[in-house]
């Protein structure tokens, strides 16, 4: 009994990382792959909050790289007018870090913010436009680059 408690207690925070994220984020507008690569047509700024490894690995063409750890916050204080439409993702359903970076653009005030919840991986299987590159190549946030 007590060897499957232990056993337990140490599965248990394996288990919660694996739950989906949530399916709406308030103020924002949940879209699909399909929808996503409508804005990403029309010029949306699309916001890839996942980790540096990751977004070297690959990631939506022209995508802003603002890893959700270290790198989010600047576009608190960016000069980045807050009308833009800005499509915000992770890498799929299983990654709060987009529907949390989704909140927070919406508490600072962005007015079209679209939350990719399907994330990156659903761009990919759809085989929309991808980048891949390393550290060197993460894009930097400025305003005067959109």
């Amino acid at each position: 009994m007590v060897r499957a408690l232990v056993l337990l207690g140490l599965l248990l925070p394996f288990a919660a990382l694996a739950q989906e994220a949530p399916g709406e984020v308030e103020g924002a507008l949940t879209v699909n792959a399909y929808q996503a690569k409508r804005l990403h047509d029309l010029g949306a700024v699309f916001v890839d909050v996942r980790p540096g490894r990751e977004w070297a690995w690959g990631h939506v063409r022209g995508a802003l790289h603002l890893d959700f750890a270290t790198g989010l916050a600047s576009l608190a204080g960016s000069d980045l007018p807050r009308s833009v439409p800005l499509v915000i993702y992770c890498d799929s359903e299983f990654c709060a870090a987009g529907a949390q970076a989704t909140r927070m653009a919406v508490e600072w005030g962005y007015r079209q913010v679209f939350y990719l919840r399907d994330g990156y991986f659903a761009w990919q299987l759809e085989d929309f436009p991808l980048e891949k590159g390393g550290a060197a190549d993460y894009a930097t946030f400025s305003a005067q680059a959109h």
